[in-house]
């Protein structure tokens, strides 16, 4: 039958972090995606804390507010893609002998309380089964994605009294992946670094999904926090000093080495998690079927507000010698949305990569 009239509504991606909520929505035009709208606006402390709403009015009020200064196409629909936070999610992928629809639904439920780890009845929890990259398997390989019905209920909660209608909820990690894989797949396994302002999630990426995926209380706002307290300046010196700072030049003179010396732990910190997911994926990786032999992460993508900082792509690929890139928000919408969107610099898209994974996503559900 002719589609003469569409009936699916207008949708957009909303990212909901403890510092702040963004906004983006794209625009489908044949076979090309273009930025239409965006916005952003700060949370203050507390709002979000551990992926827990603690200030629902507060949230929702935030929400109205970044409707109201969208830059951009005004948006005039209510249907959102929203975020879930990566902290309270629980993502795994099961092997499952092949059953029909309903009979693996019912068994995957049943399974998944092996690796869960909270009452199932107090969960929400979906499964996809995972396209094999070949096709003689014997059984699914079946991603789960757990997250306790309170902390659900609160976003829900949230997205309702802003006046919103929820089409679909997700977390963090599947919209990272959306925005910066390439058509969504991978045949060699890479792992995304999403070093943002409230924390950093490791996601590991294989074939045609996530296979692991994890999260951490470090941050790009800590580096601040440590150059204010080392150096005994405010805030906002301190902010400007670390967007200021080369990682080329860590030593080059006695304030440059002061800098580093600052923010040292963090980033050993940092360093130390990332060679353990390295080493974790390279032991665990034997089930997946790959059409290669590599069982190794060759790549690191790097995206977040921290992926901005200069040379620190470079500074990682030399601390744990592999090859690290800054990720491409845009690899999966068309180029012409960054010569359209002059007022969307080219150092914000990364901060906004997981809201344009979920404006993919709408654009998708408006399909």
């Amino acid at each position: 039958m002719l589609n003469f009239l569409n009936l699916k509504p207008e949708i957009f991606g909303i990212d909901i972090s403890p510092l702040s909520v963004k906004i983006a929505k794209l625009k489908r035009k044949g076979k090309t995606t273009t930025l239409s709208s965006f916005g952003e606006v700060p949370l203050k402390t507390g709002v979000i804390k551990d992926g827990e709403i603690r200030e629902k009015d507060y949230l929702a009020q935030a929400i109205k507010e970044v409707l109201a200064k969208t830059k951009g196409e005004r948006i005039k629909t209510k249907h959102v893609v929203a975020s879930l936070p990566e902290e309270k999610s629980f993502l795994q992928v099961i092997q499952m002998p092949k059953l029909a629809k309903e009979e693996l639904k019912s068994s995957v439920y049943f399974e998944a309380e092996n690796y869960i780890p909270l009452p199932i009845e107090d969960t929400y929890l979906d499964f996809q089964i995972i396209k094999p990259v070949q096709d003689h398997l014997d059984h699914h390989d079946v991603l789960i994605c757990a997250l306790p019905k309170e902390v659900v209920d609160s976003y829900l909660t949230v997205i309702k009294k802003a006046g919103l209608q929820p089409i679909a909820l997700e977390v963090e990690s599947q919209a990272v992946i959306r925005a910066l894989v390439k058509d969504e797949v991978s045949f060699t396994p890479i792992l995304v670094v999403d070093f943002g302002k409230s924390n950093t999630s490791f996601i590991i990426f294989c074939g045609y999904s996530i296979r692991f995926t994890s999260s951490i209380p470090l941050s790009s706002q800590g580096l601040t926090e440590a150059i204010s307290e080392n150096l005994k300046i405010d805030f906002e010196q301190a902010e400007k000093i670390k967007l200021g700072y080369d990682f080329k030049k860590i030593k080059k003179d006695q304030q440059t080495e002061k800098i580093f010396k600052a923010i040292e732990p963090i980033l050993n910190e940092l360093i130390g998690q990332i060679r353990k997911y390295l080493d974790f994926y390279q032991t665990h990786s034997s089930h997946e079927h790959l059409l290669s032999e590599v069982g190794q992460i060759k790549k690191i993508l790097l995206c977040g507000g921290g992926a901005n900082l200069k040379g620190f792509d470079n500074f990682l690929a030399e601390e744990l010698n592999i090859p690290v890139e800054i990720g491409n928000p845009w690899v999966n919408i068309s180029p012409e949305s960054v010569k359209k969107s002059p007022i969307f610099p080219d150092n914000t898209a990364l901060a906004y990569t997981t809201a344009l994974g979920l404006a993919l996503r709408a654009a998708k559900e408006k399909q």
